[in-house]
């Protein structure tokens, strides 16, 4: 009886300082850490949560700020919170600010991933963009911009359907879904 007592406490003490290995390990292999989480209010009883900011920061030095007004954790993916009245800060490495707003979000708490819906305005240096849906993810350094999109400069008003930017090297890049289909420029001036 005593031995198997003691093997009992000698598995759990085994599984236990293995898994503290094992977390520190992924800690540490994980490259983006989320520096800051804030929420006013959040129910126990709840997956609300009111006033909502995550902040992230990646391995290169860009910043990643979004804040909601509501969020809602989805049940069957923790990781997946639905946000509305979102905007979202981007402060890149050797760049201007990236600032986007929407209606609706949805954020991976994970890999910071954030798909903007309805009212989507983008504001990137001295351009602004307005669409219904626009997808931004950090792995990919990019932002897929796309349904009813205009893009404005100080020269130039554009009509397209999708607008893919590179974040990391700041390529902007025009498309249509149907290639007789032109995008369609008026001159300001």
């Amino acid at each position: 009886m005593k031995k198997k007592i003691i093997v009992g406490i000698s598995i759990f003490l085994l599984l236990f300082v293995a898994g503290i290995f094992y977390f520190k390990k992924l800690k540490k292999d994980n490259k983006t850490q989320v520096k800051e989480v804030e929420t006013e209010e959040i129910s126990p009883s709840s997956n609300i949560i009111e006033n909502v900011v995550y902040s992230s920061k990646d391995n290169k030095g860009n910043e990643y700020i979004i804040r909601a007004k509501h969020g809602e954790i989805d049940i069957n993916m923790n990781e997946i919170i639905f946000l509305k009245n979102v905007s979202a800060v981007i402060n890149l490495r050797n760049s201007k600010k990236i600032r986007i707003s929407a209606d609706f979000g949805k954020y991976n708490i994970n890999n910071f991933d954030t798909i903007f819906s309805k009212n989507v305005i983008i504001d990137y240096q001295k351009k602004n963009i307005s669409s219904d849906y626009l997808d931004f993810s950090i792995l990919r350094n990019s932002m897929l911009i796309s349904k009813n999109v205009i893009y404005s400069d100080d020269k130039n008003l554009l009509e397209t359907d999708v607008i893919e930017i590179n974040i990391e090297d700041k390529d902007i890049r025009f498309f249509m879904h149907e290639k007789k289909n032109k995008v369609k420029i008026i001159n300001k001036n």
